[in-house]
Formats: structure tokens, C-alpha cells, sequence
């Protein structure tokens, strides 16, 4: 399943729409499915229209992969499950309804206004996006010009309106997401005037499946996107999952297409598809300089940094106050901590008010810091409500169990660094270095259906970055895919730490886009992110080829600086060359490494291009022999549609392995169960199978660890939860 990459909207499945039917049978409302088919669909499609007249085709699919998009009744689906030429079938499913938070246009010091980040005079006018996401609002006064047009893929209609309450769980991130992009109203966009087409790929609660973007990506293509904005991903951190494919295919056919890098950072390995893909342009999430609440108790020295949530009151205490431990007491003009638990953060904060608190602290279950989300909507919530690290929260408990604790709120302004949540690169497989560039992904203010509202995640970032290539689509129509790309990947500029040095490329690719910068630039280099692989002999070179184009209207002279020294490798870079103006040149760079003389694991850092007056801070990585990548990942296990008793699970491998078995625990006791599954042919990439439900044993939620044994003897394994449902079959 596809969730969207935004740190604080918790998601959900999709949901179907009822559309008129026949009477004649029991279940009179039409269902929309997308079928991945094998052969060619048009064929498939005049047999389904002659055998099956009842099951209309609604849309044949055969640009970036094969499929069927269909709308009948379910049980004439039925008729059809057994057909040897459908791959796989992707249903839409129900959803509860939930009310979505309406906010006017207010800002704040710490707000990012997408328009910030264009200081150009160019509008993007003219420039056609394909925003695939939960569809918008393209009502909202400040998106109604800007919208010409898309697609719904849930639904199978003319209408990508984002999901509504009578539909089920609603959205609003399609609509953040077109607003950071075009918005031209009381909020202003990067490109105001960029022509914006919604493909609603993501239902209700913001879910979807592969194949619904796979469908949206063709529609998209078909319909003259001249970009491709996609602020969504899964888990899967390999090259070679058929959405990365699906993207590789359109940008071959020359539109670029932005990938926002995903949430799951700050470890390393945690990019997941379609970002991975080799062709796709994906974004990390920069966070900018903000006034950002902290705790401080001046006896102890004690310094306790606060996440505020998102919908929360301002964290804007002016004076201290008694931190206690609330268990449902009272606590009337105190701080009320709580430790994080199943209740949701808004009904926890809720109590805390009620008992009289002043504010409300949550901390965590677990190792690191973490963002919520309160929505109250009947009742509002009038206090601040943030989150602290779990580290914290013990401090606190233990120092207020004997007497009171008196904290004061303090502000500090921070400086611009790399979101912690954006996902780190590299990529398992082909170890390609993710991401390529980073862009505003924090306090991002824009439109959400009915006002506005403040995001933030890498969904926020991948607009930023679109936004800007519709700019220099504008400035530069005669530019290809890679020169676009090209440019503001060469212009980027590196994002340094607290001690003034450049986070690692795994974390922020070539830096933060400078569109300015991208437009007026003389030079441009095609691949600048420079993977040389995995080392798996004592002694290899590998080779990076790259292209140097100068823009300039003078003759240009480029030449690499000495990389230090370092014991086990050796580079061997181009000599001094000169281009004439608007010449074109390959270069190749080599490195030399002696793995022995190496630790093992990831290896990255830059390399310096100096131009005229310009330096070129190129990233580079590589694998010697080994590293911490995951194994195994992306395990999903669901009822097959059509069927009854019929399922099917799939596992990404990123490493060649003698078998797999999947086994059961009770998820309270941790006692083992039963083993569910045990393959032995298996293979790197997507693996793929089914279990009838007689294989299963008794229905109920348990513990899935998933254990495999690669071809060195090694054993991994990682956990999931999965849920065995009852038979569906009569008797």
C-alpha cells in the first residue's frame, strides 16, 4: 500500500463510490477495479466487451504497464477471477467518515510561504503539472484557476475532487500539495501561473495501491504533463518495484518526474519507492530557521526541547509552571505530562484540560522525538499540546515524584538544517545516492479544502521543487528532462550542520534547490550525484560518467581539485579541459579502491568541480563489501479480490537468499505460534505468492517475523503485524 509522505496526517484504505446499477442483482452498486493484465490489453479488452457485456472497460492501459480499469457489479467480478491473462487485481475498499480542521489564512513567524522560494520573474505560465496525490480542491478560490483538468483513479470519472466526508475518512493533502505549487489567491504559490492537473490515485484517508498510481502516471503522460509531482511512497527501498519502473519509463519519455524522498528518517536505508527510482528527481525536506518553545529548569540546568503538535495553540507560556504526572486527577494550573500510549494525542489532551491543565506534554514510547497531531473540532482544544523525547520524560518523572517541578518556557531560534524526519538515501541494489536535492518541508503554509493549514514532511518538499521546474520550464521551453534536472541539481546549495560542515549526501543529495540560480546558470552537469556501487573484490575501479554543458556565451575552463588523501583509494579525474560556449562534454572519473585497507560499510563525501567563478560540490558514495542495508522489507499479506478463501502476500528482497519463512507470535506474550509461510524460491526484488485459507490456522492479530537466510549462511529477520481474518467461506 502507498501512504502519504507527510510526518503528522495518520492514514487509512480507500474507499468505494456507489454508482448507479442494474437491479437484477443483490449488490446493485458498481465497483471500480484496475487489473494488471500480461499480453496485450487491448485484446483482453474485446474479449471482456464480447464474453463479459455486463463489466465495462473503462480505460486500457499500455504506456508504462498493462491494465485494465473496470467498473461492474461485484459479483459479476466473480465470473472473471479465474481468466488466465489477469496478473493481479486491485479493488477499492470502504472507509469511515472523519471531519477535516478548516483554518483561515494565518501566518506566523515560523510559517514557510511557498512563493518565498521564488524570487525570479518568471510564473511557470504555461506549464502543465500532473499533481498525483488525493485529488483537490479545486474549488478553493485560491486553486480554481490554476485547475484545468485530471483524473479519478479510485473512482474511474472526470472528477478528482479530494475525498469528502460522505465518502468516507477525508483529505486534504492533494490540495497542500497544488497550493505549494500554483496557489494565486490570498496564498501565492512557487509558479502561480503552472496549469495544474489532479490524478486522484489516493482514496479516502490517503491510501492507494501501486497500481493506482501506476494508472495515474499513464494517465498523466497521456494527457501532455510537462512534470509529474508524486508526494507519496511506500517502504520499499529497492530500485526495481513497479512503480520505480513506471517513473524510469516516463522520464524516459521526457517528463521529469518529482518524488518526495519520504518521513521515515533520520536512519539511514529508509528512502522507499517510487523515489527510488534511478530517473526520479527525489527531495529531501529541509527545515528552516524557526522560534522553536523549550523547557528550562535553571537548578538542574535542564533543557527540554518541545515539538509542538500540528493544530495545536502556540506553545506561548509566560511564566513558570508545575510539570505533574496526569492520571486522570486534577490538575489545575499545572503542566500535564503523559506518556504516549493508544489514546489518541487529541483525546488525551483533552483531559488534560478538563482537569484544569495549562498545558499538555506527551512523551514518548520510545527512542527519539516525534510529531502528533491534535483535531478536535466540536470541542477545540484551547491549551498547547507538544511532544518531548522519552529521554525527557523520565527526567521528568522522576524529578517531580518528590516535589514540585517548576519549569519555564523559553524560545531559541534555530537555524536551517535538515529536517530529521526526511528519509536517508542510499538505495539497496543498484546503490544509487537518494536524494538528489532537498526543499522547504517544515511549517509549510498553504491550501487545504476550505482555508489553509500548516504541513510538513518531504510531501511538502517535492512541491517546492516542482513548482521551481515549472519556472525554469518557462525560462528555458528548449531545455530536455536532464537539463532541467541537470540544472537545479548543479546549482544546489549544500545544507551545513551546527559545526559548519555539509550534512552527508545520503541525507541531502546535491543541497537545496536555488531556482534563481538554476535559470541564470552557465553551466550545467548531467548525473552530479556520482554512485560508484558496491566493492566486492580486494582490489576494483569503477567509473562515473557524467556530462558538462556550457551555457555560457565564453569559453569556459573546469578543473577538479585534489581530493585528500586516503588510504585505499585512489581518484583519477580529468585534466584541466576547456568548452567552448555551448559545447558539450563527457568526462569519466575513476576510483581505485583496495578494500582490505578500508572499513567496511558505506563510504561518501564530495568532490570539487571549479568552473570560472563557480565551484561545483560533486557527492559521491560507495559500498565497500558490506553495509547495514535492509535485507528484507515490504511484507503484505491480504485477502485476494474475487476470492473467498484465497490470499496472497508479497516480500522485497534486496539480497540473493536460500529461503524465507514467515512466523507467528502472540503479540502480548510474544509466544511463538505457528509458521505461516516457508518459500525456498526465492529471488532479489519483488516476491510474490498466494495461501489458500486453510493454510492460515486460527484467525486473530499476530506478530509476523519474517525470517530469511541468505546465500553467505547469515540469517535476518524484521517484524511486522498482520491480521488473519475469519473464513468468509459458508460453513
Amino acid at each position: 500500500m502507498y501512504r502519504i509522505l507527510i510526518s503528522i496526517i495518520a492514514l487509512a484504505a480507500l474507499a468505494a463510490v456507489p454508482a448507479a446499477a442494474e437491479s437484477v442483482h443483490k449488490n446493485t452498486e458498481k465497483e471500480a477495479v484496475i487489473i494488471e493484465v500480461g499480453g496485450n490489453p487491448s485484446e483482453h479488452k474485446s474479449y471482456l466487451n464480447t464474453y463479459h457485456p455486463y463489466i465495462e472497460v473503462v480505460h486500457t492501459y499500455d504506456t508504462l504497464f498493462n491494465g485494465l480499469a473496470l467498473k461492474a457489479e461485484p459479483d459479476r467480478f466473480e465470473q472473471i477471477e479465474s481468466l488466465d491473462f489477469i496478473k493481479a487485481v486491485h479493488p477499492v475498499a470502504t472507509y469511515e467518515t472523519q471531519i477535516g480542521q478548516i483554518e483561515s489564512l494565518n501566518k506566523n513567524e515560523n510559517s514557510v510561504i511557498p512563493a518565498a522560494l521564488n524570487t525570479t520573474s518568471y510564473t511557470g505560465k504555461g506549464v502543465q503539472i500532473a499533481v498525483i496525490d488525493t485529488g483537490i480542491d479545486y474549488e478553493h478560490p485560491d486553486l480554481a484557476d490554476a485547475y484545468a483538468g485530471g483524473y479519478d483513479v479510485v473512482d474511474l470519472d472526470d472528477d478528482p475532487m479530494e475525498t469528502t466526508a460522505e465518502q468516507g475518512m477525508p483529505t486534504q493533502h492533494g490540495t497542500h500539495v497544488a497550493g505549494i505549487i500554483a496557489a494565486d489567491g490570498e496564498l501565492q504559490g512557487v509558479a502561480p501561473d503552472a496549469d495544474i492537473f489532479a490524478y486522484r490515485a489516493l482514496g479516502p484517508g490517503g491510501m492507494g495501491t501501486s497500481v493506482q498510481v501506476l494508472a495515474a502516471l499513464e494517465q498523466a503522460v497521456d494527457d501532455g504533463a510537462d512534470i509529474i509531482n508524486l508526494s507519496l511512497g511506500n517502504s520499499v527501498n529497492g530500485p526495481d518495484f513497479p512503480t520505480s519502473v513506471a517513473v524510469n519509463r516516463a522520464q524516459d519519455l521526457g517528463v521529469p518526474v518529482v518524488i518526495a524522498n519520504g518521513n521515515n528518517g533520520p536512519e539511514k536505508w529508509t528512502i522507499g519507492s517510487p523515489a527510488t527510482a534511478a530517473n526520479a528527481l527525489s527531495v529531501g525536506a529541509a527545515s528552516n530557521p524557526q522560534s522553536v518553545p523549550y523547557l528550562f529548569e535553571s537548578l538542574a540546568n535542564k533543557k527540554i526541547p518541545l515539538t509542538e503538535m500540528a493544530g495545536s495553540k502556540p506553545w506561548e507560556l509566560k511564566k513558570s509552571y508545575d510539570v505533574a504526572v496526569f492520571e486522570g486527577g486534577n490538575v489545575q494550573g499545572k503542566i500535564a505530562l503523559m506518556e504516549r500510549g493508544e489514546t489518541p494525542f487529541s483525546e488525551m489532551a483533552k483531559q488534560a484540560e478538563e482537569a484544569g491543565a495549562v498545558a499538555a506534554i506527551i512523551y514518548n514510547n520510545e527512542k527519539g522525538r516525534f510529531r502528533g497531531m491534535i483535531q478536535n473540532h466540536e470541542e477545540p482544544i484551547q491549551i498547547p499540546v507538544a511532544s518531548i523525547s522519552q529521554q525527557d520524560g523520565e527526567w521528568l518523572i522522576q524529578n517531580t515524584r518528590n516535589n514540585n517541578l517548576y519549569m519555564k518556557t523559553k524560545h531559541e531560534k534555530t537555524k536551517q538544517t535538515m529536517a530529521e524526519f526526511s528519509s536517508r538515501g542510499p538505495v539497496t541494489v543498484n546503490w544509487d545516492l537518494k536524494p538528489e536535492v532537498t526543499a522547504p518541508g517544515t511549517n509549510i503554509l498553504s491550501t487545504v479544502p476550505g482555508g489553509y493549514r500548516e504541513l510538513q514532511g518531504t510531501s511538502m518538499a517535492a512541491p517546492h521543487v516542482t513548482g521551481a521546474m515549472a519556472l525554469l520550464m518557462e525560462a528555458h521551453p528548449d531545455w530536455s528532462a536532464e537539463q532541467l534536472t541537470g540544472a537545479l541539481k548543479t546549482t544546489a546549495k549544500r545544507i551545513r550542520n551546527e559545526q559548519g560542515k555539509p550534512f552527508a549526501p545520503i541525507i541531502q543529495g546535491a543541497g537545496e534547490i536555488q531556482p534563481e540560480k538554476a535559470i541564470r546558470t552557465e553551466t550545467i552537469i548531467d548525473k552530479p550525484l556520482m554512485s560508484f556501487g558496491k566493492i566486492s573484490g580486494n582490489n576494483e575501479t569503477k567509473t562515473h560518467a557524467m556530462t558538462i554543458e556550457n551555457h555560457s556565451n565564453q569559453q569556459q575552463t573546469y578543473t577538479f581539485s585534489i581530493p585528500k588523501k586516503q588510504k585505499g583509494l585512489t581518484w583519477k579525474l580529468p585534466q584541466s579541459f576547456t568548452l567552448e560556449k555551448g559545447e558539450t562534454k563527457k568526462i569519466s572519473i575513476d576510483l581505485e579502491v583496495i578494500s582490505r585497507q578500508l572499513d567496511e560499510g558505506l563510504h561518501q563525501g564530495w568532490l570539487t568541480l571549479n568552473g570560472e567563478d563557480q565551484k561545483y560540490q560533486l557527492p559521491y558514495l560507495f559500498i565497500n563489501k558490506t553495509a547495514d542495508y535492509p535485507r528484507a522489507m515490504g511484507f503484505e499479506f491480504s485477502l485476494q479480490p474475487f476470492s473467498d478463501d484465497m490470499y496472497t502476500y508479497q516480500l522485497y528482497l534486496s539480497e540473493q537468499a536460500e529461503n524465507v519463512a514467515v512466523t507467528l507470535y502472540n503479540p502480548d506474550t510474544l509466544m511463538y505460534e505457528r509458521t505461516l509461510l516457508k518459500f525456498d524460491d526465492v529471488k532479489v526484488g519483488l516476491n510474490e505468492g498466494q495461501l489458500e485459507q486453510s493454510e492460515l490456522g486460527e484467525p486473530g492479530q499476530y506478530l509476523a517475523v519474517i525470517n530469511v537466510k541468505l546465500n553467505n549462511g547469515g540469517m535476518v529477520s524484521y517484524q511486522t503485524k498482520i491480521h488473519i481474518p475469519r473464513s468468509k467461506s459458508p460453513g
